[in-house]
């Protein structure tokens, strides 16, 4: 166990169910913060959970506070508004966020934890739901390396990967370079798959093919899985979060500045999925919309 011994979370969906489950799992004692969707709150309470009001609460009854929440407008509110993590703050106390979030926020919000006493450091995760339940994670780190290896015991509750990427906010922007390969990738196979379907070549066929060869990609083959066998399960990252990643992504590009043409292509897809209803559906069904817009029919 760390020296740490009290952890708070805030941020219960998809992802955060499994990181508290395993946190507790460890012996942790586990302070979240109240929510709307009462089923995994109540999941957790019942496995020995605290459940606080606010995040100042969560704050005061911490030593380490992980942040699993949409993006930088949720960090920030979380940390910098009324009641937030700031008000409670007290020297020491480190904020993890394991969010996606744009690193100039990232810098901003870290600046001024450390103003007033405390430490922040990005851990962003890659991997799925499963994996968090599973306790696999893997994390990209970035921050004070002294600060990362004292958290270090409560991190390996949830994850068994550890990439350092540098200074607060590096690791805010390697998630973002692997999400835009990631998401980029299911945009091309995507569009690649309605054009064999339009095309009426077979889908198994082409499969086997990209498969067999170097168009091969993790993400193709979560694609078509979710289609030929109707499994949600292997990609369960919602269309209009990806979005969001991929405008942080453009957003950072224009910052620094690099070009980032065919990231403004992909990032306007999924805009284009949002737009048409698709924001709530899982990538995969990027196929379904690029099916509609092109006059053909998906069967799952």
């Amino acid at each position: 166990m760390s020296d740490l011994q009290r952890v708070g979370l805030i941020g219960i969906g998809l992802m955060g169910h499994g990181i508290g489950k395993n946190i507790l799992r460890h012996g942790y004692p586990l302070t979240i913060l109240a929510h709307r969707n009462r089923k995994p709150i109540e999941s957790l309470l019942e496995k020995g959970a605290t459940e606080a009001v606010s995040p100042r609460a969560v704050a005061e009854q911490a030593d380490v506070v992980i942040l699993c929440v949409t993006g930088s407008p949720q960090v920030e509110a979380v940390v910098l508004g009324e009641d937030g993590l700031l008000e409670g703050m007290r020297d020491g106390l480190v904020i993890a966020d394991c969010s996606t979030a744009e690193p100039a926020s990232t810098v901003m919000v870290a600046d001024k934890v450390q103003a007033r006493g405390g430490r922040f450091v990005d851990i962003p995760m890659v991997r799925t739901p499963t994996e968090a339940e599973a306790g696999t994670l893997a994390l990209m780190t970035g921050g004070d390396p002294a600060t990362l290896a004292e958290i270090r015991p409560v991190l390996e509750c949830f994850a068994d990967t550890f990439i350092h990427a540098g200074e607060v906010g590096a690791a805010h922007k390697l998630k973002l370079i692997n999400n835009f390969i990631g998401l980029g990738t299911a945009a091309v196979a995507a569009e690649a798959i309605v054009a064999a379907i339009k095309g009426g070549v077979d889908l198994q066929g082409l499969r086997d093919l990209v498969t067999a060869g170097g168009s091969n990609s993790v993400m193709f083959e979560r694609v078509m899985k979710n289609l030929l066998e109707a499994d949600d399960s292997v990609f369960q990252f919602a269309i209009r979060n990806a979005q969001k990643d991929l405008r942080y992504y453009t957003t950072m590009t224009q910052q620094q500045p690099a070009t980032s043409f065919i990231a403004e292509a992909v990032h306007q897809t999924y805009v284009m999925a949002d737009n048409l209803g698709f924001g709530e559906k899982f990538v995969p069904y990027l196929v379904d919309m690029l099916a509609r817009v092109n006059a053909t029919e998906v069967k799952r």
